[in-house]
């Protein structure tokens, strides 16, 4: 930090003030998390937290994301503080779900009167937490900002814009999102944009020699995919298209799949037969268990946002079941291609992926260190 700095300067008096005053007490922060990515995102600004003894945090946890291994398991492996709040919001339409987690959090917040409140990423929680904050003229810090599919028919796109926008700190992972807040104006709004690197390269650095095998036979050379997402489990042609794709390559080499479980009660609605497919579906795994399978797959098959970079973190090619994606940068590089709901494209795709071998040494996503540059920012406001 430069100690002549106006920002340094404007830091120490706000501190000195409050001790003269005889009113010092730390900066308190209010983390809203709901979902497995906000677990891993939140475990590494948490750790750097409780590194400075001038910062409090309280954890809310919305009970977005509420299966024991969606959810306790990362608390437990990553050593997260245990959640001061459990809401158990969850299995709600989408309207009826952010409401009640907008008015359970405005009455935490006129509890705890934090002085800022960090939501990281694009889910419901997130849109609720700095809605809430908001409207009580508490200060937002949005975590993993200025991501765009250009999709608006993507509920996470509607919510990483509307939270975007009222925003104080707006921290992004990559020089695309700051590109992209560019583009839409930021620069005239009263809030600060900092290209901080991505917290989830840091989880995935500081937890991978934490690797644990999952408790079941694992193929010499496997694909690892994920299905979650609506547009694809809510669309029974879509599903049934990804399927189809998958159980095609999957009877030439073995497919794991951790199913998520919405999406297992969807397969079941469909009446899918999971003993005739040559798919090996799991159930969910915690955060450790699923950097083995990252490690030791061949190639990568998702529709998630996060497994997309986690790949290219663990330097393994990603193929990706959209139409499109917020991580355009692994697209144009060559080390993720889009292949969509198509069967063929999707057999297509991962053929031409399956045996291709690149460098993995460019720094798309910072040096590991985005959680101090977050905190250290937050303490000089």
């Amino acid at each position: 930090m430069n100690l002549c700095s106006k920002e340094w300067q404007r830091y120490k008096n706000k501190w000195i003030i409050r001790i003269f005053a005889g009113k010092f007490n730390p900066m308190k922060c209010l983390t809203v998390v709901g979902a497995r990515p906000q677990f891993i995102k939140a475990a590494v600004v948490s750790r750097t937290i409780s590194q400075y003894t001038n910062i409090e945090e309280v954890i809310v946890h919305t009970g977005q994301h509420f299966d024991n291994c969606m959810s306790n398991i990362f608390f437990q492996e990553m050593s997260i503080p245990i959640p001061r709040y459990n809401l158990g919001i969850c299995n709600l339409t989408h309207g009826a779900m952010t409401g009640q987690m907008l008015e359970e959090i405005e009455d935490i917040l006129m509890k705890e009167q934090p002085d800022v409140v960090i939501v990281y990423g694009d889910t419901n929680s997130t849109l609720a937490g700095a809605l809430a904050a908001k409207k009580l003229h508490i200060k937002v810090a949005h975590v993993e900002a200025g991501l765009r599919s250009f999709n608006m028919n993507m509920p996470e796109e509607i919510n990483r814009i509307l939270v975007d926008r009222i925003s104080d700190w707006l921290f992004c992972p990559t020089n695309t999102a700051v590109n992209n807040l560019h583009n839409e104006g930021f620069d005239h709004f009263p809030c600060m944009v900092q290209q901080c690197g991505d917290v989830m390269y840091d989880a995935a650095m500081f937890y991978a020699p934490h690797a644990q095998k999952p408790a079941m036979e694992i193929p010499e050379k496997f694909i690892l995919c994920t299905i979650h997402r609506a547009e694809n489990t809510d669309s029974q042609e879509n599903i049934k298209s990804i399927l189809q794709g998958l159980e095609e390559i999957g009877a030439q080499i073995p497919i794991i799949i951790p199913l998520h479980p919405r999406t297992k009660n969807i397969l079941h609605r469909l009446h899918f037969n999971f003993d005739q497919s040559p798919i090996h579906f799991i159930d969910p795994v915690g955060y450790f268990e699923m950097i083995y399978l990252l490690q030791h797959c061949a190639l990568v098959v998702t529709d998630s946002g996060g497994v997309q970079k986690e790949a290219f973190f663990f330097q393994k090619n990603c193929v990706i079941l959209r139409e499109e994606t917020e991580w355009v940068e692994l697209v144009q590089q060559g080390y993720n291609a889009i292949a969509g709901t198509n069967p063929q494209n999707i057999v297509q795709t991962i053929q031409e992926f399956l045996d291709r071998k690149m460098d993995f040494s460019m720094p798309l996503y910072g040096d590991a260190h985005a959680g101090e540059k977050i905190v250290k920012t937050l303490l000089q406001a």
